[in-house]
């Protein structure tokens, strides 16, 4: 039966997820107690849930809906896809116009200096491409020691194997046995949670934590490291930005020191930071740059690798068959729906929205709930935000782990109407680029009432 056509209660899809569906990063049996939120449909920026309540989606779905919900262009484009061909392979020496043309069409919009895409579907499979690319083309340069790859503590490249060793995340290493041998980690440019107290201004705090990368090089031996990875802006590790003063010192130790700079450019590519490529906002020249989420705003599942020119002509020139791929590597429908959403990024100039009137509204909103007596600081850099909750703003006093108060904050959120993502207790935003600024009041507005219950409900427990 097609249970779409006929929908059933509330209690009845929770019933059944329940019993039978094991949901990605999610303690399981607690979910199946209180029962998952049902979302059934959403238009624009806002979802509604199965019980009809509307609620303002703060992180466009999993930081990919950049074009919003509801675009037709590209359930339009995806549905003419599936009527002429729906599925074919891009292995046996084929490919199909949606995958050749969405090829082009990345590359017109990439930097200068990457031609070349590999398609995957996700972000996760994205790094997994990344790490053995890599170390394909240092076979292909005449140099297989150089298989080691750094990443950053509490960085996330997805949660695949590889992908889970390149990230930093210490509770996935820890119930996976991970990393496997060949990664390495250095410290985040966290200024917030790691800086403060250093006694270091965040410019010389962001130089401190890249040369740490220099010295990560020397303990393991140059001939050895093939690689640097990093987001431009860390998404899921809290939004954490890097002072200005660290990413042109880690494009400099890569530079001198012959190791491949890889910008995950996952969450941040495609606008997010008001330039098409975060590490365009930082001034940087990636060797290899995973992409994914939205690169279809989320309407298909789909993600790549794009390629500069030092990789790919090596690779091509001397590697023969690069034995790596997926049997949906490409797919139409994928590449329709990325194509439609490409166009619509262009031609409604949303990037350029993104920097010139998004992002400056949201410094001042989000700069305006600094005096509330919760918040330790705010942050934002394009269409990104943070709110750090704090038990004493003056000294960054957390709440503890015993408390909860970023869950509590975000589960208060929802039952305000508007989805923001805790990690820690550092709340994260990051919104479609198609809200309008009165509704960024209203997120603002909700944001703050979210954080007055909160303070209400630590007060009446005694824990403020």
């Amino acid at each position: 039966m097609n249970v779409l056509s006929n929908p059933r209660s509330t209690a009845d899809y929770q019933a059944m997820d329940a019993a039978h569906h094991w949901h990605p990063f999610t303690d399981t049996a607690d979910l199946a107690a209180k029962g998952a939120r049902v979302i059934t449909s959403a238009q624009g920026v806002w979802l509604t849930d199965s019980e009809g309540a509307r609620i303002m989606d703060g992180m466009s779905g999993l930081w990919c809906v950049n074009v919003g919900y509801g675009r037709e262009e590209i359930v339009e484009a995806v549905t003419r896809q599936l009527r002429q061909l729906p599925y074919y392979n891009t292995f046996f020496q084929c490919t199909h116009p949606a995958a050749a043309e969405f090829s082009e069409a990345l590359a017109q919009v990439a930097p200068p200096h990457m031609n070349r895409v590999f398609f995957t579907n996700s972000g996760s499979e994205s790094n997994d491409t990344v790490f053995r690319m890599a170390r394909v083309y240092w076979d292909c340069m005449g140099q297989p020691s150089k298989k080691i790859f750094i990443g950053r503590h509490n960085g996330y490249h997805g949660s695949t194997a590889a992908a889970a060793s390149l990230g930093g995340m210490s509770g996935m290493h820890a119930q996976s046995g991970l990393p496997f041998p060949g990664f390495a980690h250095i410290d985040q440019p966290y200024w917030y949670g790691e800086g403060r107290d250093t006694g270091l201004s965040p410019e010389e705090f962001g130089l401190a934590r890249a040369r740490q990368l220099e010295a990560k090089i020397d303990e393991l031996g140059e001939d050895n490291v093939a690689a640097f990875i990093a987001e431009p802006i860390q998404g899921a590790g809290g939004v954490i930005i890097p002072p200005e003063s660290y990413w042109p010192e880690i494009a400099r130790i890569c530079r001198e020191r012959n190791i491949l700079l890889v910008a995950d450019e996952v969450i941040c590519g495609f606008g997010r930071t008001g330039s098409w490529w975060g590490s365009e906002t930082y001034g940087v020249t990636p060797d290899l740059m995973p992409i994914a989420k939205g690169m279809t705003s989320g309407y298909q599942p789909m993600g790549g690798v794009l390629i500069s020119d030092r990789v790919a002509g090596p690779v091509m020139e001397k590697a023969g068959e690069f034995y790596h791929g997926y049997t949906y590597s490409g797919h139409p429908a994928a590449a329709a729906a990325g194509l439609a959403s490409l166009r619509i990024l262009q031609e409604e100039k949303l990037v350029e929205r993104v920097r010139d009137v998004l992002a400056p509204k949201l410094a001042t909103l989000w700069g305006g709930l600094a005096d509330h007596p919760m918040v330790g600081e705010t942050r934002t850099r394009g269409f990104l935000g943070a709110i750090e909750l704090a038990k004493n703003p003056a000294t960054g006093e957390r709440f503890g782990e015993e408390v909860g108060a970023g869950a509590r904050c975000r589960d208060l959120c929802v039952a305000n109407g508007l989805v923001m993502r805790a990690v820690g207790d550092t709340m994260i935003l990051c919104p479609p680029f198609v809200i309008t600024e009165d509704e960024m009041d209203d997120m603002a507005a909700r944001a703050r009432k979210t954080l007055d219950d909160l303070a209400d409900q630590l007060t009446r427990e005694g824990l403020m």
